[in-house]
């Protein structure tokens, strides 16, 4: 990967921060794209000081312009991309009947929409290149989990645009690859939206014994070395989706009383 242009969205915090650093340290030329403008500026000099060749851009994934000036800035800076990493999202904890629809709304326009947008832009370079695009999912996109139903939903409508456009492109050399970590240790579930889109503020799940968002910038940058069509990282996400197909019904209830077990679980009221 030395020498390629990576863009990775979600970039200066957990998977996005690590996955962005693994490809840097590997030669690549790294786009840090996020939200804050502090965060951005921070994790560019860091990644500076490591000497990683990179830029950092200011975008919000949910908007459409935002999606095009990432790609007008990289290819100002480095005159084409390799690579598009799809990893901004967010997720939420809140059974749907309690949910406002707005924070359903918010997760399909950050995780769905942003992929979308940013894969439209970045695509007819990539093609030339017969690069890569990658769709950061979850063992939510394999099976649906309850009291996170826009999160799901989100991740499903994500992988089926994906396979739809590897489909779409058997003969262009397009890779594309959907990588689907287990729980992983990042800020996502701190930020992951309560019924009325507030923030939770706290994880319910001891964050220690989770995979490191190091160890799955690891599988990424290794899928997208041997081209892999899908990444499974962990032995709950083979075991959903292989389980999962055969008994439904009783994976559905060991996924529900899995979930019903978290610290202040919005089941607690159902109980």
């Amino acid at each position: 990967m030395k020498g390629k242009v990576v863009i990775v969205t979600g970039a200066t915090s957990g998977i996005g921060k690590a996955t962005a650093a693994h490809f840097g340290t590997h030669g690549s030329k790294v786009v840090v794209v996020a939200r804050n403008t502090e965060n951005v500026s921070s994790t560019v000099d860091e990644f500076t000081s490591r000497s990683i060749d990179c830029i950092g851009v200011v975008a919000d994934v949910s908007i459409k312009e935002d999606c095009k000036r990432i790609v007008d800035e990289s290819i100002k800076a480095f005159k084409t991309v390799d690579v598009l990493v799809n990893n901004a999202g967010i997720s939420m904890r809140a059974l749907f009947v309690d949910a406002d629809i707005s924070v359903i709304e918010k997760l399909m326009q950050v995780n769905f929409w942003g992929t979308v947008y940013t894969t439209k832009y970045a695509l007819p370079y990539i093609l030339k290149n017969g690069g890569s695009i990658i769709g950061v999912s979850s063992v939510g996109g394999l099976i649906g989990l309850p009291a996170r139903t826009g999160y799901s939903a989100s991740k499903y409508a994500m992988q089926g645009f994906l396979n739809a456009l590897r489909a779409e492109n058997k003969k262009s050399g397009l890779h594309v690859m959907v990588a689907c970590p287990g729980f992983t240790s990042s800020n996502i579930r701190n930020t992951a939206l309560t019924a009325d889109g507030t923030p939770q503020g706290k994880s319910p799940r001891e964050e220690g014994k989770m995979m490191s968002a190091e160890r799955v910038a690891e599988y990424i940058y290794n899928g997208v070395i041997k081209r892999k069509r899908t990444v499974t990282m962990t032995l709950d996400g083979l075991l959903i989706r292989a389980i999962g197909r055969v008994f439904p019904k009783l994976f559905e209830r060991a996924v529900y009383n899995t979930m019903a077990k978290e610290p202040d679980s919005p089941f607690e009221k159902l109980d």
